[in-house]
C-alpha cells in the first residue's frame, strides 16, 4: 500500500544501552489513567471499550482528587502527573443503574471533600469525607430529594451554598440556594440560561454544527467566582463531536442573571489528534494557577467513547475567562514557572515544552496487520483511526521512521480497543512494552523498557531525561491487557534539526453576509509544513480559541457571534517548529 511498509525486518545488532526515562515534569493529552471500561450493554454492541468523561477536579489539602462518569472508583494526584486510584462504589443495589456516578458533583466544603452523582430520582445519597485519599466515606444524607442530572454544587466564601443541573436540548441550566446543613433547597429552582444556537454558532448541534439531526445540549454545569464576579460554565453542543465545548456567562450573583461572555467558548479544540473540550470543571494548583479539565471524544465504538484532557486556565487583565488548547494534545510543562510571570504574560505563558510531533503520516513498518487496521492509522493524528496487529502476542512490534534524523524528548503510545474482553473498570490489568531507538535501522538501542511495569497506561507518555539522536523508533508489545496489540497513536516529539517552516501567504477569511456565524477560510499551502494554527478571537490581543489543522489549506469555520467582528491570525507547523504569525486581520 503506497506510503505504508508492513514488512517483517530483521532487527541487526541490537543495542543494550538505555535511555533515562526522565522522573516526569511534563504531560501530554489524553490524560494517561487507567481508564475504566464501559459497564452498559447496549453500549458495547460494536465493540467493548474504554469510556469516561465529565471530569471534575478538586484541590483539596493540596492534592488533586479526579471524578468522572462511571469509574467506580476516583483517582488522586500531588502533582497532576502521577495518579493514582481509589476503588469505590458510591451507589447501591437498589438504584438499578449501570451507571456509576454518571457526571459527578465534586465540593469542598470546609475541611470536607463531599460528592454526588446524576439521577432523576430521589434516592441517590451525598458522601463526605475528610480522608478520601484512604477511601473513608460516610454518608451526610441518605438521599438527596431534589435530585438533578449534571449537577455542580458550589461553596460561596460567604457561607452559601448552591446547586447547579441540567443536561437537556429543551430545557436550560438551573440553580438553587441549599441549606448547608440539610441539603434541602432554599425555595425552588431558578432558569440560569438556555443556549441561543441562532445566535452562537458554535452551539449548533452535529460534527459540522449544521443542526440538521437534534437541537443543542446544554449540560454540566460549573461555577468559579474570580474577582467578585460568578462565571456559570456549561457544555454544549453534544459530546459525541469535535466542537464540543464549554461556554461561560457570567454575573454578580450566583443565581443571576446572567450574561454570555463575550469570548466563548472558554474551552475548545475543534483540531488536532484528540478533539473535543466540553463538561468540564475549572481548578486552581497549589501555586494559584487555573485549569480546565473536560472531555475529549473518540465516538467510534460509541457515541460516548470519550476520554479526559486538561489545559492551563485564566481570567486576563479584563477578567474575561480563556483556556489555552494551543498545542493541546502535545506536551506541556506542569509548572508554569512564577505566578507573577504568568501574569504579565498571559495566554501566551501557558507551559508548552516546544516539542514538535516528528512522525505525522510518516512511513511505518509493523509485524503484522489486522483487516483494514492499516499501519499510519498510528501516524495520521487522528484519534478515531488505529492500526491492529493480527494478535495480541509478545514479539508483536511497530516501527515510525522520522525520515531524517531528530531529537527525541518524548513518545506518547495510544492505545486502541481492538477486540477489548472487559466491561466496567478494571485494577488487576496492566500494560508491557519496549521502546528502540536507531539512526540507520539496523543498529539499535533501548530507550525505554517497561516490560516489567504493572500499570494499565492506555495512553502512556514517556518523557526522556536526557534527549536522544535518532530516526527510527520501535515498539514492541510484551504484554496486553486483552485482545489485540493496536494503536491509535504512536507519537514522537522532539526536534527536527532542521529549518522553521514558511510563514502563510494569502490568508483569507470569507464571513457570509448569509450567516454571519460562518466563514470560510483559506490559505496558499506551506511547502515545508505538515499542519496549521488558526487562531480567533474577538480582539487583536484576545485570540484565545485555536484550531489545528492537518494537511489542509482551508477550513469551514462555524463558532462565531453573529453580531460581533472577529480577528485571526494563523501559523505553520512543521518538526522543526512553528512560523511566524501573519498579520491580525479584522473580520466583520
Amino acid at each position: 500500500m503506497k506510503g505504508c511498509l508492513y514488512i517483517v525486518l530483521v532487527w541487526i545488532s541490537i543495542g543494550l544501552d538505555v535511555a533515562n526515562v526522565n522522573a516526569q515534569t511534563t504531560y501530554c493529552n489524553p490524560v494517561n489513567i487507567d481508564y475504566g471500561y464501559c459497564p452498559i450493554p447496549n453500549f458495547t454492541t460494536w465493540g467493548k471499550h474504554r469510556a469516561t468523561a465529565d471530569p471534575v477536579i478538586v484541590n483539596y489539602k493540596g492534592d488533586y482528587y479526579l471524578f468522572s462518569t462511571n469509574q467506580w472508583g476516583y483517582w488522586w494526584s500531588a502533582d497532576l502527573l502521577d495518579w493514582h486510584f481509589v476503588s469505590r462504589k458510591f451507589l447501591k443495589s437498589y438504584h438499578h443503574v449501570y451507571d456509576e456516578l454518571c457526571a459527578p458533583a465534586v465540593w469542598v466544603m470546609g475541611d470536607t471533600l463531599l460528592v454526588f452523582g446524576s439521577t432523576y430520582t430521589s434516592d441517590f445519597p451525598i458522601w463526605m469525607s475528610t480522608n478520601p485519599k484512604g477511601n473513608e466515606w460516610k454518608e451526610a444524607i441518605d438521599s438527596l430529594q431534589i435530585g438533578g442530572w449534571d449537577p455542580d454544587f458550589f461553596a460561596d466564601d460567604d457561607g452559601r451554598l448552591y446547586m447547579y443541573n441540567g443536561s437537556s436540548n429543551r430545557y436550560p441550566l438551573y440553580g438553587v440556594e441549599m441549606d448547608r446543613t440539610t441539603f434541602q433547597p432554599k425555595g425552588t429552582r431558578k432558569e440560569m440560561y438556555l443556549l441561543e444556537p441562532d445566535k452562537y454558532g458554535w452551539q449548533r448541534f452535529g460534527e459540522y454544527q449544521d443542526n440538521t439531526f437534534l437541537d443543542p445540549f446544554i449540560e454540566g454545569a460549573w461555577m468559579t467566582k474570580h474577582h467578585g464576579k460568578y462565571y456559570l460554565q456549561y457544555g454544549a453542543p453534544g459530546t459525541e463531536f469535535s466542537g464540543y465545548a464549554d461556554g461561560v456567562v457570567v454575573s454578580d450573583h450566583p443565581l443571576g442573571p446572567f450574561t454570555p461572555q463575550a469570548h466563548n467558548p472558554v474551552s475548545y479544540k475543534p483540531g488536532g489528534y484528540a478533539r473535543g473540550a466540553g463538561h468540564g470543571s475549572t481548578f486552581q494548583d497549589n501555586k494559584g494557577y487555573w485549569w480546565h479539565v473536560s472531555t475529549m471524544v473518540i465516538a467510534v465504538k460509541n457515541s460516548f467513547e470519550r476520554r479526559i484532557g486538561y489545559w492551563p486556565a485564566g481570567f486576563d487583565k479584563d477578567d474575561v475567562m480563556y483556556c489555552n488548547t494551543v498545542f493541546g494534545d502535545y506536551p506541556h510543562y506542569v509548572s508554569r514557572g512564577s505566578l507573577e510571570a504568568a501574569d504579565s504574560a498571559g495566554f501566551s505563558n501557558a507551559g508548552f515544552t516546544g516539542w514538535m510531533l516528528l512522525n505525522y503520516n510518516k512511513p511505518v513498518a509493523v509485524s503484522s496487520l489486522l483487516g483494514g487496521y492499516l499501519p499510519n492509522n498510528a501516524v495520521d493524528e487522528n484519534i478515531k483511526t488505529y492500526w491492529s496487529a493480527a494478535t495480541g502476542n509478545k514479539g508483536e512490534w511497530i516501527q515510525t521512521d522520522l525520515g531524517t534524523i531528530s531529537r527525541v524528548n518524548a513518545v506518547q503510545v495510544n492505545y486502541a480497543d481492538q477486540d477489548a474482553p472487559f466491561m466496567g473498570k478494571q485494577t488487576d490489568i496492566y500494560h508491557q512494552y519496549i521502546l528502540w531507538y536507531s539512526t540507520d535501522g539496523n543498529h539499535w538501542k533501548v530507550l525505554a523498557d517497561k516490560s516489567r511495569q504493572k500499570k494499565d497506561v492506555p495512553h502512556d507518555y514517556v518523557e526522556l531525561s536526557q534527549p536522544v539522536q535518532a530516526r527510527y523508533i520501535k515498539m514492541e508489545n510484551i504484554h496486553m491487557p486483552g485482545g489485540k496489540f493496536a494503536l491509535s497513536g504512536l507519537r514522537v516529539f522532539g526536534h527536527g534539526n532542521g529549518a522553521l517552516p514558511d510563514t502563510v501567504k494569502d490568508f483569507v477569511v470569507l464571513r457570509t453576509e448569509k450567516d454571519k456565524r460562518s466563514a470560510w477560510i483559506k490559505w496558499s499551502p506551506v511547502d515545508n509544513a505538515y499542519a496549521y494554527n488558526i487562531y480567533t478571537g474577538i480582539a487583536p490581543d484576545k485570540l484565545y480559541s485555536c484550531i489545528m489543522v492537518h494537511s489542509n489549506n482551508d477550513y469551514y469555520y462555524k463558532g462565531m457571534d453573529k453580531d460581533r467582528p472577529y480577528y485571526f491570525c494563523i501559523e505553520a507547523i512543521n518538526e522543526n517548529g512553528v512560523s511566524a504569525r501573519t498579520a491580525v486581520m479584522k473580520v466583520d
